[in-house]
């Protein structure tokens, strides 16, 4: 399996040669690639994407609003998620449901629910193909059902709005926002998952020292046995 981070950008101004585009992943085997989420950034750019389908984790613009104007390839997405996409004219669209696994391809994806936003409910995907699993969430507060989300995960890719600070406030009586990535880095541990990219860069990574950030994360990261770093746009990883 290969990964590209086609963006890495979180839903802030700032942006950088490194985290330019709202973050987009391409997850690929052999000859199937599945595009996961596509931000307002690409909305001029959707017929460059070469995918056999595209899979949006929630309808927050900075992940969806690329397709307003319509998609070059199938929409996979959760009831929840078309209903604010419902205006979009999307041709081939394809409800996604919790926790039933679906096929593009030879790639294989299950969205599990994760507490983030209550106006647009969020999902993340275990994406597996050949012999490797990933869990991709770009925006966090807590996985549900966390255990089957994570066991046998070779590489989590996760939310990266903070490094220690929370992000998660209370409204409504729901907890919402992003949780620190030193929660998920202990998601990880607990779960056995020995290595984490972190994407969907919130300002404090856009706007820092990245040789500074980079050494904070790694410290996280050691203290809690897990490999980790950040992503930045084009970067590739294959796993086998």
């Amino acid at each position: 399996m290969k990964v590209v981070f086609a963006g890495t950008r979180g839903y802030i101004e700032s942006r950088n040669r490194r985290h330019f585009m709202h973050t987009s992943l391409d997850v690929s085997y052999l000859s199937d690639t599945v595009r996961i989420d596509c931000g307002a950034d690409w909305l001029e750019q959707t017929d460059s994407i070469r995918a056999a389908a595209i899979a949006i984790t929630h309808a927050h613009p900075d992940h969806a609003e690329g397709l307003k104007n319509g998609a070059p390839c199938p929409v996979y997405a959760t009831e929840d998620a078309w209903k604010t996409m419902a205006s979009y004219p999307i041709e081939e669209r394809r409800k996604v449901n919790l926790r039933e696994p679906f096929q593009i391809g030879k790639i294989r994806l299950e969205a599990f629910p994760v507490i983030h936003s209550a106006r647009a409910p969020a999902v993340g995907y275990r994406v597996a193909a050949g012999r490797v699993s990933i869990f991709y969430v770009p925006d966090v507060v807590y996985i549900e059902n966390r255990q089957d989300a994570l066991s046998g995960v070779h590489l989590y890719i996760g939310d990266g709005a903070t490094l220690t600070q929370s992000f998660v406030r209370k409204v409504g009586g729901s907890l919402i926002g992003h949780a620190p990535v030193q929660t998920q880095l202990t998601w990880c541990r607990k779960e056995g998952v020995p290595r984490a990219v972190i994407t969907h860069c919130g300002s404090e990574i856009v706007e820092g020292d990245e040789r500074t950030l980079g050494a904070k994360l790694r410290k996280l990261a050691e203290e809690r046995g897990v490999e980790a770093q950040i992503a930045y746009d084009g970067m590739e990883i294959v796993l086998r």
